[in-house]
């Protein structure tokens, strides 16, 4: 089995990761905050030990600005909800994912403006057009760091530089980018960032990740018990517990700790070399490929391990179908949640089928995949 859908969620995770949750599970599973005991002071520290460990990764200088969520949607909605009132204007580009449409498109329906900045040929997002578009209203800019479906890495320290410019917040999407490349918030002007933690820092579902930077007002969009000043019904305002109302997935984030470790025990620039490789493998050998069509970023812009393509005389589903059933690969097909995406890229409503390698997938691998889709177009043309 070839494993090529790491951009939906890393597999397999290191297996350090395993180990970590199976102990925590039978030696730490105390609720955390919610007790004085062993149990309870044992997973407490487990979280933030995986608090301390992300504001050593993003270089966040205030590790309890550092809030865990469900996932990155869940983050990008406490971000949105939490930030935006009636009125307000939202610069986005035009390859957003679903996980920040949605939320916007309920927040226009309550009176906030938005306005989409297209990307040029190349998929870049630019940053003169961005400060055009910037009004008095103006509240935030959001940009998806790097796209979930043709892999374009926005310079996001160019819009963080705009935005404190003119006073106005940048909220990065980086569902696609933790784990791939280096990323410092505090040099990046990144106010709010968002991430899932199953993804490239290898933890396991249910654990998002939300940074809220010191210029940020953010109200909650969920209140209850956070284990501290519970004589007061009102809910706190100190991080990070004003935003974590309610027994914690602990075991996931006790996972998502022990795949950070892995990444610094192995050096990113490791994983990000060997990822590199493996998407330039990818697109050297499909690029010449008869009835093949890529859409990766475009020249002398950098991408995160996500590649996609469409074959002549079939669908998307098909392709995928057709390399799980005869040749044992995972992909993934249909538009990835992302339509905006597809219609910038004129893909809509057809999609694509999309390849994302991970660390933990081979050269050969890869050239095994090469042989299958280049078998499967001929087949065809």
């Amino acid at each position: 089995m070839i494993y090529l859908d790491n951009a939906a969620t890393s597999f397999p995770k290191p297996e350090r990761v395993y180990i970590a949750m199976d102990e925590f599970l039978r030696e730490k599973g105390g609720n955390p905050g919610r007790g004085s005991h062993s149990l309870a002071q044992a997973a407490r520290r487990v979280i933030e030990e995986t608090r301390w460990l992300l504001a050593q990764f993003l270089h966040v200088p205030e590790a309890e600005r550092l809030v865990f969520t469900l996932n990155c949607t869940d983050s990008l909605n406490l971000a949105l909800k939490g930030l935006l009132r009636s009125g307000d204007h939202v610069i986005i580009s035009s390859l957003e994912h679903n996980a920040v449409m949605r939320p916007l498109h309920k927040l226009e329906q309550q009176g906030i403006k938005i306005t989409r900045i297209p990307v040029s040929p190349a998929g870049i997002t630019d940053e003169a057009e961005i400060e055009k578009a910037i009004s008095p209203r103006t509240r935030l800019i959001v940009m998806v760091h790097g796209s979930n479906v043709n892999g374009v890495i926005q310079p996001v320290e160019k819009y963080g530089a705009i935005a404190r410019k003119h006073d106005v917040l940048l909220l990065v999407d980086a569902a696609q980018s933790v784990g791939h490349l280096d990323l410092n918030v505090k040099e990046c002007n990144i106010d709010l960032l968002a991430f899932s933690g199953h993804k490239g820092p290898f933890g396991p579902p249910g654990v998002g990740v939300l940074y809220i930077g010191p210029r940020v007002n953010l109200d909650t969009i969920r209140e209850g018990g956070t284990g501290s000043f519970s004589e007061n019904e009102t809910q706190p305002e100190k991080l990070p517990d004003r935003f974590e109302s309610g027994t914690m997935n602990s075991v996931g984030i006790c996972g998502l700790g022990a795949g950070l470790q892995f990444i610094l025990d192995t050096g990113l620039a490791k994983i990000i070399a060997h990822e590199r490789k493996l998407m330039e493998s990818l697109i050297f050998g499909l690029n010449p490929v008869p009835g093949v069509t890529l859409y990766p970023a475009g020249t002398h812009v950098d991408q995160v391990p996500v590649l996609s393509f469409n074959i002549t005389g079939y669908e998307p589903g098909e392709v995928a179908a057709i390399l799980d059933q005869a040749f044992d690969i995972k992909v993934r097909a249909g538009l990835h949640c992302a339509p905006a995406a597809h219609k910038t890229l004129g893909t809509f409503p057809r999609g694509t089928v999309r390849i994302s390698p991970g660390f933990f997938n081979t050269e050969a691998e890869i050239e095994q995949v090469v042989r299958a889709i280049s078998k499967i177009a001929r087949s065809r043309n």
